[in-house]
Parts: structure tokens; sequence; C-alpha cells
């Protein structure tokens, strides 16, 4: 599958690496160009950044709307993410384009009438999201690494989960079990056994054996 995200931010970052694990071929774009500079060499190589406005024709044709089985946009404005659906739907007649509601007010707005397929809040859980925006796709095949039988599992730390405070290196992980992703601040990180985990912090963990219960269990 072939996906474009508009939109850089913690969300953006988060489904690329994801669609990226799965081996799917990701482009993300932002308009911010040192946003885009500090992610070159920190998210996998498969990912594709762009600088650009994803609200410009010419950037999303750039970024291949064109030959997009999927458009996301993850932007944190509303009005963006509505141009950018609108442009991908109608003049690049993608197939499935997915939106982001920042402001729950602004929910109506986003129906086909603005080339919206999948509206999703934004609290929704990065999993739900990517399995709502990609309904046309198979799930088990995006969100599990069929051929390595990987599952890509996320998990929170709280202000009352036990790993809050603790190294990585001090977590027990279940067997077949790694951390593939610490996002902190919005930032996703390359995680080191000597990071202290905070309250806050997101990760992202693939397995090959270990249920989403005994991963939340080692944090929690």
């Amino acid at each position: 599958m072939k996906a474009l995200i508009a939109g850089a931010g913690r969300l953006g970052t988060q489904i690329a690496q994801v669609l990226a694990a799965a081996r799917n071929d990701v482009t993300l774009v932002d308009v911010d160009e040192d946003r885009v500079a500090e992610f070159q060499g920190r998210l996998p190589a498969s990912v594709r950044l762009l600088a650009g406005d994803a609200c410009e024709p010419d950037v999303l044709e750039h970024a291949g709307a064109h030959t997009s089985d999927l458009v996301i946009a993850t932007t944190g404005n509303d009005e963006d993410n509505l141009v950018v659906s609108l442009l991908a739907k109608r003049q690049f007649a993608v197939p499935r384009v997915a939106s982001r509601i920042n402001d729950a007010e602004n929910a109506w707005l986003f129906d086909q009438r603005w080339g919206v397929d999948v509206a999703v809040p934004a609290a929704t859980p990065l999993i739900s999201l990517i399995e709502e925006a990609t309904g046309a796709t198979d799930t088990v095949a995006l969100l599990r690494l069929s051929k390595a039988g990987v599952d890509v599992i996320e998990t929170a730390i709280t202000p009352g989960s036990r790993a809050a405070g603790r190294l990585l290196s001090d977590i027990v992980l279940p067997e077949g079990t790694v951390i593939a992703t610490l996002v902190r601040d919005g930032q996703p990180t390359v995680p080191a056994p000597s990071v202290p985990l905070r309250p806050g912090d997101e990760l992202l963990l693939v397995s090959h054996a270990a249920t989403e219960r005994e991963i939340h269990a080692a944090f929690q």
C-alpha cells in the first residue's frame, strides 16, 4: 500500500512508523522545514520525508498523491486537514482519505462533502486510528507483520505505572519483544537502555509471541 501522511507531529510520525514497519510505502509531509530536517535519520529509512504545505496541490502531487492508496491528514489544524482531504479526493482521486478532528465542534464538517472517508477524533488511540483509516486494507496484514509473525503494540506510562522512574534496561519484557520507539514530548526517539521512563511517555513495541495484556503488565 502507498500512503501519504500530512503532518509530522506525534500522531503523523507514529502512523508513519507503524505503516513502514508493515512494509508499506510511506511519504510524510510537513510545512515545517526544521521539523522535517530533525526527523531525517530518526524515522525508518523507508519513510520518505518532504517539506512543503500539503494544502498546496503542487506539493501533494510531488508527494505522490496521484498514485497513493491512502491519504491521512494529521495536522493540528482542522482547516488544513479539510483542505488536504478535499484535494486528495477531488483532485487526485485517492481511494481512501482519513482526517484527524482536533476540535470536536468541527466534527460535522468531516464528511464526504470535504472528501473525508474516515473522520477520527484526536483522542482515538493510534492503533484504532490506523484500523479505521485503512478499513479497505487487510488490517491483519497492516498491523501484524505476517511474514515474521510480529504484532505492533502501543502502551503509555502514567503517573501510576510501576515503570515510571525506572530505566528501560530494568523492565523485564516478555520473550521475543523489543521496544521499537519511545515517544516523549511528541518526539519519537530510538530507545536507549539508560533512559528513565517518565509519565507521559508512549512506547511502541513489536513482539512475535507476547499478548497485549502481557506487554501492558510489564509497564503498568
